[in-house]
């Protein structure tokens, strides 16, 4: 029933939302610390929710806090996964992540959401990038939908509203402390998400390793790990077409 619902959403969202964009922001960091190690962004958390959205008549741009090239975490690329075969395999998808806008130069009155996908990159320069908070807080502001899966919830840490926290008293999902440990690289990390999240007034909510978790508050949408990132645009998908 839940898929014929959903399903009807996306009829429904093609007819009355083709022409209106959705952006897509990735990283441009591409070391993992001082390991050595490529990092960047996550495929499947572009490539999904690139999927979702374009199936749904939205029109999808791809930004960067420096615009140009985002590199992609090699261990990612999985084009045995068929949503990622067909985002790799269209040029203008590609070409959108090869050569991303930069943030800053974006009207945010352009976009009715803006999606930050994750990958361990995002960790170092979504927090501290001032477009990031800059298009969100407008973004948010003229109403449209704010969303982010994974580490991709570390580009809400800077983003105030009337002074406060955005995440301020807002239930928030992102990757956690656990699957950090999970993945061996707790100590590789600037900080850890789920700890500044929370520090930050918000209400985490967690569901076990790598498990599908979605969690929609208002006009914030966020997901905690890969597997959730369909769902994620899902959701905004379905907020936009209500």
């Amino acid at each position: 029933m839940k898929t014929l619902l959903f399903l009807s959403a996306i009829l429904s969202a093609v007819y009355l939302h083709a022409g209106e964009r959705i952006l897509i922001v990735v990283t441009n960091h591409a070391e993992l610390g001082e390991t050595g190690q490529p990092t960047g962004y996550y495929l499947s958390e572009v490539a999904h929710p690139w999927h979702v959205f374009t199936q749904a008549g939205f029109e999808v741009d791809f930004a960067s806090p420096r615009g140009g090239y985002a590199p992609m975490d090699p261990k990612s690329f999985d084009l045995e996964d068929p949503i990622n075969k067909e985002f790799w395999h269209t040029l203008k998808a590609v070409e959108g992540v090869v050569s991303t806008f930069n943030l800053s130069l974006i009207e945010a009155s352009d976009y009715a959401a803006i999606f930050f996908a994750g990958g361990h990159g995002t960790m170092w320069d979504f927090p501290e990038a001032a477009s990031v908070s800059d298009k969100i807080v407008k973004i948010y502001k003229q109403g449209g939908i704010v969303g982010a899966v994974c580490h991709g919830p570390a580009a809400l840490l800077g983003a105030h509203i009337d002074g406060q926290p955005l995440v301020k008293g807002k239930r928030v999902a992102a990757f956690t402390n656990q699957e950090e440990s999970a993945v061996q690289l707790t100590d590789t990390m600037p900080f850890l998400l789920q700890t500044q999240l929370s520090e930050l007034g918000a209400d985490f909510v967690a569901a076990p390793n790598f498990e599908t978790n979605v969690v929609v508050d208002g006009q914030l949408v966020t997901g905690q790990n890969p597997a959730s990132a369909e769902q994620a645009a899902q959701a905004i998908v379905q907020l936009l077409t209500k």
